[in-house]
């Protein structure tokens, strides 16, 4: 029998939702707990099942608000999104202990803290001791470290001190939204789960709405799944099982059955220091003859990211940003960085952040496809924390934590997340063959342990040149790698 192409329409009810297409959202909370009662979180789940929000739900949302904006109506249509997944030490409690093929999964992102370029320090036994914030000081799969067992000892916040079994994502229009979805997961679930800790994203006010804390425009450049999602010009398109466990299109390992429609979810906590940030935009403007030195300062900081505040990529739109550009779907994504000879950066540093994280055809035309695409994620963050206050931004020192719930979804956590930020963005040799220079660290957010950084290309007069970055802009304060199961295997296997 011939197998059906995926996605069936199955499929589509069976993949929870933020995986692929991603819940629609003003707000967001990430809930991460840990199961008090195996028997009773079991019994309890059953019940929560039916609020599971899944990839064919997100559809008809996304359909329903598109109807809306059209009939002329104003405000925002009224939609909660709930999803749920586990730690590997969250699944052991529940009595799975298959091995889900993803070593990185099952090693937790702590032990790859270091190699990860996060900063911290080693401890009394020699081993290195990030410094992330205090929940995530311990591994998410459970294990309570100290520093007299001579184990790896982050400086995370308390709260994440002790295990953590899961996480369950509740997104919305609104604050009162979310606040619904939090009571019903609260009320199913009951005594039979503790929250550990909960993180409150928000997307910024105003015209900065999807614009990160520095300013610039996020979320344009996600991989596409074609029979889902449909695709825009310049996007890259990967097989379904990239980001989709057990779909033998794009995913070879070889996992229990009930993982299919799953995906691997790695969460980061990401501090932007933004007055740090625009301090150093400031002080080092980038110096092209006629241009005005605050222009310049902007320009910097669009070489940095590699597009202007507003979205547009300076790849098409080099010296000058271009709104019009930046808002229109056809054109934005629309490149591939192929017309640049070898060692030219005057349009887009090789170091820039989209660059770095997508290098497109600067691994395509030499290396196709299969150096590229396993290496895609689906990206699904939002903000957290307030606007830069007026005393932070005149003494130019971030005194209030904001940043970015970093959240994306792959098939495999080594191939996908930690070798964007392993072998690329951390990687001052990559991408390859390009440059006499190394093109450095990537800006954004290359990690050096917290060491300084040096980045090639930033000044379009002097490409050959490094920049030294003293600090790092974006600070990692820990995170943790879960599971999300597919929806019939919440029915079948976590709650058997």
């Amino acid at each position: 029998m011939t197998t059906p192409a995926w996605p069936t329409p199955q499929d589509l009810q069976d993949v929870q939702g933020d995986i692929i297409l991603g819940f629609p959202k003003r707000t967001e909370d990430f809930i991460f707990f840990n199961i008090q009662n195996a028997a009773a979180f079991k019994r309890d789940l059953k019940q929560l099942i039916p609020a599971i929000t899944s990839t064919a739900d997100i559809q008809k949302l996304r359909k329903d608000i598109d109807d809306h904006k059209k009939s002329g109506k104003h405000g925002l249509l009224k939609a909660v999104g709930i999803n749920i997944a586990f730690s590997v030490k969250g699944l052991e409690k529940l009595g799975i202990t298959d091995d889900l093929g993803d070593a990185s999964f099952k090693k937790g992102q702590l032990g790859n803290a270091s190699a990860l370029g996060d900063t911290g320090k080693t401890d009394s036994s020699g081993n290195f001791v990030p410094d992330w914030l205090e929940p995530f000081k311990n591994e998410i799969d459970g294990v309570i470290l100290t520093d007299s067992s001579g184990n790896f000892v982050p400086d995370w916040l308390e709260p994440f001190k002790n295990e953590i079994d899961g996480v369950i994502l509740v997104a919305g229009d609104s604050r009162e939204s979310v606040q619904e979805g939090d009571n019903k997961v609260e009320h199913v679930l009951g005594n039979s789960i503790k929250e550990v800790f909960k993180v409150k994203g928000q997307t910024r006010p105003g015209k900065e709405k999807g614009h990160e804390h520095f300013g610039f425009l996020d979320g344009i450049s996600s991989p596409a799944i074609d029979a889902v999602t449909g695709h825009l010009p310049g996007q890259i398109v990967v097989p379904p099982g990239v980001i989709i466990t057990g779909v033998t299109d794009g995913d070879s390992v070889a996992r229990p059955a009930w993982a299919k429609n799953g995906s691997f979810l790695v969460y980061r906590q990401l501090q932007q220091l933004v007055p740090e940030f625009n301090k150093f935009l400031h002080d080092n403007p980038v110096v092209v003859d006629g241009l005005p030195r605050d222009q310049g300062s902007e320009l910097l900081g669009a070489r940095f990211f590699g597009r202007w505040k507003s979205g547009a990529p300076i790849e098409l739109s080099p010296l000058k940003d271009d709104p019009e550009l930046a808002k229109d779907k056809q054109r934005n994504n629309n490149f591939d960085f192929s017309g640049e000879s070898f060692n030219d950066q005057t349009k887009c540093p090789f170091a820039a952040h989209i660059r770095k994280t997508n290098p497109r055809a600067d691994l395509l035309q030499p290396f196709g496809s299969g150096a590229l695409l396993p290496h895609m994620i689906m990206r699904k963050s939002i903000t957290y924390g307030p606007e830069v206050t007026p005393e932070e931004a005149k003494e130019n020192k971030t005194k209030v934590d904001r940043g970015l719930a970093f959240v994306c979804y792959q098939s495999n956590v080594v191939q996908g997340f930690e070798f964007v930020q392993e072998s690329w963005s951390n990687n001052t040799k990559f991408p390859p063959q390009k440059s006499v220079a190394q093109p450095g660290f990537d800006p954004i957010i290359g990690q050096n342990n917290g060491q300084a950084r040096e980045v090639a290309g930033l000044q379009i007069n002097n490409q050959a040149g490094n920049t030294t970055l003293p600090i790092e802009f974006v600070v990692s304060k820990g995170g943790a790698y879960f599971f999300t199961p597919s929806i019939s295997a919440l029915k079948t296997k976590l709650t058997a």
